[in-house]
C-alpha cells in the first residue's frame, strides 16, 4: 500500500527508462472525476463482482479491470522484455504529407505497425497472455475483426506457451485469408463467426441467416468457449478498461518524445472501433487535461457505417450479440446491430469503451465520421508520400488529420497535429483493389436500421 501511494504521487517521466520504454502503464480512470459506470451482471442487473468476472477472465486482468484508483500499474519484467523487441515505436514527423497538403500545420504520427503482428494490438496481447500463463492456465479464447488482434494474440501465446482459440468475424475471415493463415502459423485455431461450434453461434445463425457476423457475435462465441473449456480464459482486444490500460504505452511514449523536443500538440486523433488504440494514444494527454495542466483537442474518428459515438445512445447495453457477457454503460448502436461489411473490420463494433464513452459524454473528447471512399483516398495519398501502406482502420485517423491540416491551410493556423497510425494494410489488398478499380462504395447507416437496433436496448 505504501508503494501504491508513492507511485500515485510520481509523474509519468519517472516511469520511463533511458530509452523511453515505460516501466508502468497509466490508468486514466484514476484522474477521471466521473468514473465509468460499473459493469452489470446480465442475470441480476447488479454490478459484477471480481469473483464473477474471474470465471471468464484471468485474476490479474480482473484486478486491472476494476481498478479506478491507482494511476500507475507496473509492467511486469517479462512483458517489458517482450516489448523491447519492438518498442519504443517511432513517432514520425510527416514532412512529406505536410508538403503534399501545402499546410502550415505540423503533422506527426505514432507508428504501431513495426512488429510482426502489424498493429498496436500486440501491446495488450503480450500483457494478457503473460497474466494467463502466470496463473498456470492452459489457453485463451478470443474474437477478432479484421484479424490484427487475433494475429497479435496468437503471436503472444506462442511466445508464452499458451493454446489460442480465435473466433474471426466471418466477413473478415473470407476477405482476409492471409491474416487467418498468419494466426494458424503461430499455432492458433481459427473459426469463422458466427459458427455452428457454439450454442450462441447457432442461435445467432438462426436469427440472422447468412450474416457475415460482427465483433459482438464473435465475442459471444469466444466467451462461451472460454467458460466451457477447462483451463481457459477469455481475453478481449479492445473496449475493456484493462486493454486501454495496456495501450497507454502508446501515449506515454508519444508524450515523452514530444516533450523531449519541446513540442506541444494541439490536436490528437485516433480511429475508434472499440476504443483501445485511441484511448491508449490520448491517455496521458487526457489525464493532463482532466487535471487542469494543459488543454488539447482529442478526436475520435469512426466509419459512417458504424457510428457508435456520433449516432449511438449512451446507455447500458450488452457487450456481445449473444447477450451472455456483462452489460456496460457506453455509446452503443445496440448489441443486435449487424454492421455493413466495411473493409475496416476492426471498427465494426456496436459499442465503445466505457472510459471513452464517459469522456465523450463529459465533452473531454470529440468525435466525427468519415466515409469509406474518403478514407481510402487518404490512405493512397499517405502511402505515396510517406512510404507506408496503412490499414483501413488507421486511415480513418489519416483522413481526419489531413482534413485538419487542410483547414489550417485555409485559416493560416500553425497547429501541431498528432495521429495514431495503428497498423499496416498489407493484408487488405482486396480492399485496395476495389478502391483502385473504382468499385468501392460508401455504406452509411440508415435511420431505419439504427432505430430498430436501438429499440432493442435493455431497459435498466
Amino acid at each position: 500500500m505504501q508503494q501504491d501511494r508513492e507511485m500515485k504521487e510520481l509523474p509519468y517521466k519517472i516511469f520511463l527508462e533511458e530509452k523511453e520504454l515505460p516501466c508502468a502503464w497509466y490508468n486514466l480512470r484514476a484522474d477521471m472525476p466521473v468514473k465509468p459506470a460499473p459493469l452489470l451482471n446480465p442475470a441480476t442487473g447488479e454490478p459484477v463482482t471480481s469473483q464473477e468476472l474471474e470465471k471468464v477472465f484471468c485474476s490479474e486482468g480482473v484486478r486491472q479491470e476494476l481498478d479506478d484508483e491507482h494511476p500507475w500499474i507496473p509492467i511486469p519484467e517479462p512483458v517489458r522484455d517482450f516489448y523491447r523487441v519492438y518498442r519504443p515505436s517511432p513517432l514520425v514527423h510527416a514532412e512529406f504529407l505536410e508538403k503534399l497538403l501545402d499546410t502550415p500545420a505540423r503533422i506527426f504520427y505514432k507508428f504501431e505497425g513495426n512488429n510482426t503482428s502489424g498493429s498496436h494490438k500486440l501491446n495488450s496481447a503480450a500483457a494478457q497472455a503473460y497474466f494467463v500463463k502466470a496463473q498456470g492456465l492452459k489457453g485463451v479464447t478470443t474474437e477478432t475483426g479484421a484479424g490484427q488482434w487475433g494475429t497479435a494474440l496468437s503471436m503472444a501465446c506462442a511466445f508464452f506457451g499458451l493454446e489460442c482459440k480465435v473466433y474471426m468475424v466471418k466477413v473478415s475471415y473470407e476477405q482476409k485469408p492471409f491474416r487467418r493463415e498468419v494466426m494458424r502459423t503461430y499455432g492458433a485455431e481459427v473459426t469463422p463467426s458466427p459458427s455452428e461450434t457454439t450454442q450462441v453461434g447457432r442461435k445467432i445463425l438462426a436469427e440472422f441467416p447468412g450474416t457475415g457476423g460482427s465483433l459482438g457475435c464473435a465475442i459471444s462465441e469466444a466467451a462461451e468457449a472460454a467458460v466451457t473449456r477447462p483451463g481457459y480464459r477469455y481475453v478481449l482486444g479492445s473496449a475493456l478498461n484493462q486493454v486501454m490500460l495496456h495501450q497507454s504505452i502508446i501515449g506515454l511514449e508519444t508524450k515523452a518524445a514530444l516533450d523531449k523536443y519541446g513540442i506541444t500538440p494541439d490536436v490528437i486523433i485516433g480511429c475508434a472501433g472499440g476504443g483501445s488504440n485511441l484511448g491508449g494514444l490520448i491517455a496521458p494527454f487526457a489525464g493532463a487535461k482532466l487535471r487542469g495542466e494543459a488543454d488539447y483537442r482529442m478526436i475520435a474518428v469512426e466509419p459512417v457505417s458504424c457510428p457508435s459515438f456520433t449516432r449511438g445512445r449512451f446507455a447500458y447495453d450488452y457487450c456481445d450479440t449473444g447477450r451472455i457477457c456483462p452489460l456496460a454503460k457506453m455509446y452503443t448502436l445496440g448489441s443486435s446491430f449487424m454492421p455493413a461489411p466495411e473493409h475496416a473490420g476492426g471498427l465494426r463494433y456496436h459499442g465503445m469503451s466505457p472510459v471513452l464513452s464517459q469522456l465523450y459524454h463529459d465533452h473531454v473528447i470529440e468525435a466525427r465520421t468519415v466515409r469509406q471512399t474518403e478514407v481510402f483516398a487518404a490512405a493512397r495519398d499517405f502511402a505515396r508520400v510517406e512510404g507506408i501502406l496503412p490499414a483501413p482502420e488507421s486511415s480513418h485517423a489519416i483522413r481526419a488529420a489531413m482534413d485538419e491540416a487542410l483547414e489550417c491551410r485555409k485559416t493560416g493556423r500553425r497547429e501541431t497535429i498528432v495521429f495514431g497510425l495503428t497498423g499496416t494494410g498489407y493484408f487488405d489488398m482486396k480492399a485496395y483493389e476495389r478502391f483502385n478499380n473504382g468499385e468501392m462504395q460508401d455504406l452509411p447507416l440508415s435511420d431505419e436500421v439504427l432505430t430498430e437496433s436501438l429499440n432493442r436496448l435493455p431497459r435498466f
